[in-house]
């Protein structure tokens, strides 16, 4: 049976989660194309190929956005872009891909209720940045983890945030949601996501969610964002406690002084997502 693009762009993560790592422990000397190949065991000719076909740009440029100067770069054009959106009467400069994002947050009876009298479906799908553990009701999407450590654990703290609730697994469900949440080219329509938190933390989410694909901006300038300037701390832990990865793009904010920061789904998967975005979306680092 020939594998659906979905788990091809699976199989190269893999890959280029490999190639990161090497890259991030020798970025000082600058690895060569060779090294980084031999070190995922594929010649310099696969390997051009995988990372074009996961990321839509070439290792050189790939390599690119790993760089502290590529992301100092981006942080300037974002807040020139930003404080143009915000003069403008504009929450921000975009949405996420080319979906039309709609939230709607829990009500604080409902969050007390811990999901009491609601169904929630949920199963595992493969994403190009490995496998994730997404769940739904039927007021949209409220859950999206990737299962990097074990599958069976992401399903036991996803039961645990929702004790009170009838749980029914669904993995074709699962699939047919993360497909349309990663296509290159999305579906028209809009994706309803569920969202369970504070008043504030929904406030820092809204935000992110202005955030353009490819865009990198930092804390001060998302705390910017949502008027309260200075607050970079408090958007620390609102980011934090994000239950919707990628789709609250928790991973465009990075640190003022380029570092990519902390990651919940670890840095070299944010480094990998910072290129994937920005290889659909025909960004060229300078």
């Amino acid at each position: 049976m020939t594998p659906s693009p979905l788990t091809a762009a699976h199989r190269h993560y893999q890959v280029v989660a490999r190639a990161i790592d090497y890259i991030r422990s020798n970025a000082r000397r600058q690895p060569t194309l060779a090294e980084v190949a031999a070190t995922v065991h594929l010649s310099e000719q696969h390997l051009q190929r995988v990372f074009a076909e996961w990321a839509g740009i070439s290792p050189k440029r790939f390599l690119q956005f790993l760089t502290k100067e590529h992301a100092r770069l981006a942080l300037r054009r974002s807040a020139d872009l930003l404080s143009v959106s915000l003069e403008s009467g504009l929450s921000g400069p975009g949405r996420l891909h080319d979906l039309m994002v709609s939230c709607e947050a829990m009500t604080p009876g409902e969050i007390k209720a811990l999901g009491g009298g609601v169904t929630l479906g949920y199963g595992l799908g493969e994403t190009p940045f490995g496998v994730a553990l997404i769940g739904w009701s039927e007021r949209g999407v409220c859950h999206l983890a990737f299962c990097d450590d074990s599958e069976r654990r992401r399903e036991a703290a996803f039961r645990a945030l929702w004790p009170s609730a009838e749980l029914r697994r669904d993995d074709t469900e699962a699939m047919r949601l993360c497909a349309r949440i990663f296509a290159e080219q999305p579906e028209s329509g809009k994706l309803h996501l569920l969202l369970r938190g504070t008043n504030y933390q929904i406030k820092v989410w809204e935000a992110l969610l202005d955030i353009g694909p490819a865009q990198l901006v930092s804390y001060s300038q998302l705390a910017a964002l949502i008027d309260t300037p200075g607050a970079q701390r408090a958007v620390g832990s609102a980011v934090a406690a994000n239950a919707i990865a990628y789709l609250i793009p928790c991973h465009r904010i990075i640190r003022a002084n380029g570092d990519s920061g902390d990651y919940h789904w670890g840095e070299s998967r944010k480094l990998a997502i910072h290129a994937w975005e920005a290889g659909r979306r025909g960004v060229t680092p300078r």
